[in-house]
């Protein structure tokens, strides 16, 4: 770990979205995924700040309020546990503060919204070359889960679907 920085961390409000848009976008670039963001400042608004919210995103700033990394999560079920699971969406941390503990500051808010919401478990996934993201996510006590596959169904796959 490196010396100290001050951070704090935050739940982000409607007026953060262009910060969250450039911190996905970021993420994405790390991702070598750049091209698969559709995401717009209206999407984020009309799906995560509304009355019927699909994610909640949590901010790490700097003590000036630079945001240096955030966490955008969302509920889901768990019918054998019977109860809520929170799923980790996406974690980024700007590569020049990494090493600060800001990662793990924001898995730690993360856990305890997790226990506030009495959710049962939390869960993500992880591509399977960032090596520096998984030994963390070990070094925490995560558990790499075997046995499954994630599939997906991209939008014009499910168009084709109801379509039948």
């Amino acid at each position: 770990m490196k010396e100290n920085l001050s951070f704090s961390i935050r739940k982000a409000e409607q007026k953060d979205v262009p910060v969250i848009l450039t911190l996905v976008k970021q993420l994405a670039v790390y991702e070598k995924l750049l091209h698969e963001v559709q995401a717009t400042e209206d999407l984020y608004e009309r799906f995560g700040f509304t009355d019927h919210s699909y994610f909640e995103t949590i901010l790490a700033e700097t003590q000036e309020g630079e945001a240096i990394g955030f966490a955008l999560y969302f509920f889901t079920f768990s019918t054998f546990i019977g109860k809520p699971t929170l799923y980790l969406e996406d974690l980024f941390v700007l590569p020049e503060y990494r090493g600060y503990g800001i990662g793990k500051g924001l898995l730690v808010e993360l856990v305890k919204i997790a226990l506030a919401h009495d959710c049962g478990r939390m869960e993500w996934a992880v591509l399977n070359w960032n090596t520096p993201a998984i030994e963390f996510y070990k070094s925490l006590g995560a558990l790499p889960m075997s046995g499954w596959t994630t599939f997906r169904l991209t939008r014009e796959v499910m168009e084709d679907i109801a379509s039948q």
